[in-house]
């Protein structure tokens, strides 16, 4: 069962409106879960597992709270979890869901490409707890950004008739109407093509994201920045106030052509660097709200072919599973609890935590309150 907070009217997630949401809802929906719970001779679970970050804060209380009075009650541990890390293991929930084999799959290492409204992080997944990142956006989250442009190119009909603000979603489906069918993508074979300007028969023409800057020092760093993509497409459609569907649909696909291929060309060099460095990786997870957007999958799949990967396996969790989610949070729980980790019951929500090590705080494992079981 999923309850979602009404943040229409805001355009986006309000602080106070989600943080209501999650005290009016949280309680019910645990009381009845607890009519399901399976039956497994207990009565009570082996241990709770909780979001502990990186998030708003006042939401996160609202769940650790609830799960520290779960995990009281119960006499069970807590374990406090990393919703990042939770994106990049989802893949290994679904294979043993699907009992593919007595291991969770894929194992490590593996690369991990986590794209949501908040993060867009390129990380080398190492082991459980260490993500070493290799890439992040320096100024807004590609979610963010493709959220922008959906406001932005959709007629107000079109953003009201979608009844939430799963505006990535909206955009997908104004772009390509039958799916797949109208995506008609043809991968860049080098990067010349790949940054080069397409003029349109609109008279506009998109800038792939860092292909043009003033030293030219950004072009092929290893970072992602979408807010350029967002300005430009505001600029067009601020010069034409009686646009017609038909360019709306072509301003949509190209920008999120660009955005995309903005990842791929990053998750390439990547790979590149890996194999060099010895350290080949043989699948591409891709987790985060905007993995739910198939043109993306059609994308990365075609652009890393291409550039001479066609033997990277790409993990997509089911649909359901790319936003953030409960299951992944307890899966990802129970990998960290048969580890031996599990959190004291005096640790508090965390605003920001990183999932590598290699960062000033100390990465998952550099959280205060995590206790080593007697195993």
């Amino acid at each position: 069962m999923k309850v979602t907070a009404d943040n229409s009217i805001h355009g986006g997630i309000h602080p106070i409106v989600s943080l209501e949401s999650h005290q009016e809802n949280l309680a019910a929906l645990v009381s009845k879960a607890l009519l399901v719970l399976p039956n497994t001779g207990s009565s009570k679970p082996d241990f709770i597992s909780v979001t502990r970050g990186p998030g708003m804060r006042s939401s996160l209380t609202t769940g650790l709270d609830t799960a520290k009075g779960l995990a009281v009650a119960w006499q069970i541990p807590l374990v406090g979890v990393n919703h990042m890390q939770a994106h990049a293991l989802t893949p290994r929930l679904v294979s043993a869901l699907a009992a593919r084999s007595p291991n969770a799959a894929p194992a490590f290492p593996f690369l991990s490409l986590l794209v949501s409204g908040g993060h867009t992080l390129l990380v080398h997944s190492r082991e459980l707890t260490d993500h070493e990142i290799l890439a992040t956006a320096t100024d807004i989250a590609i979610g963010d950004c493709i959220d922008k442009i959906a406001r932005l190119v959709l007629r107000p009909g079109v953003l009201k008739e979608g009844g939430d603000i799963m505006y990535g979603r909206l955009l997908e489906r104004f772009a390509f109407p039958n799916g797949s069918a109208d995506f008609n993508y043809t991968a860049p074979t080098t990067r010349a093509e790949e940054i080069a300007r397409k003029s349109t028969r609109w008279g506009w023409a998109l800038v792939p994201p860092l292909a043009e800057t003033r030293s030219g020092s950004k072009s092929k760093a290893m970072e992602f920045s979408f807010s350029g993509l967002g300005s430009a497409v505001k600029r067009i459609c601020e010069g034409k106030d009686m646009m017609q569907d038909e360019e709306r649909i072509e301003l949509a696909s190209e920008s999120m052509r660009l955005a995309f291929e903005h990842l791929a060309s990053r998750v390439g060099w990547a790979l590149r660097n890996l194999k060099e460095k010895g350290s080949a990786v043989g699948t591409l997870v891709v987790s985060g709200g905007v993995a739910s957007n198939a043109f993306l999958r059609t994308v990365l799949g075609s652009f890393l072919t291409a550039r001479g990967f066609p033997d990277v396996k790409l993990a997509f969790p089911p649909v359901e599973l790319c936003t953030d989610n409960a299951a992944m949070v307890a899966w990802t729980g129970m990998e960290m609890y048969e580890n031996g980790w599990e959190s004291d019951l005096r640790c508090r929500a965390l605003r920001k935590w990183s999932i590598d090590p290699r960062a000033e705080d100390g990465g998952i494992l550099g959280a205060d309150c995590w206790k080593a079981q007697d195993i």
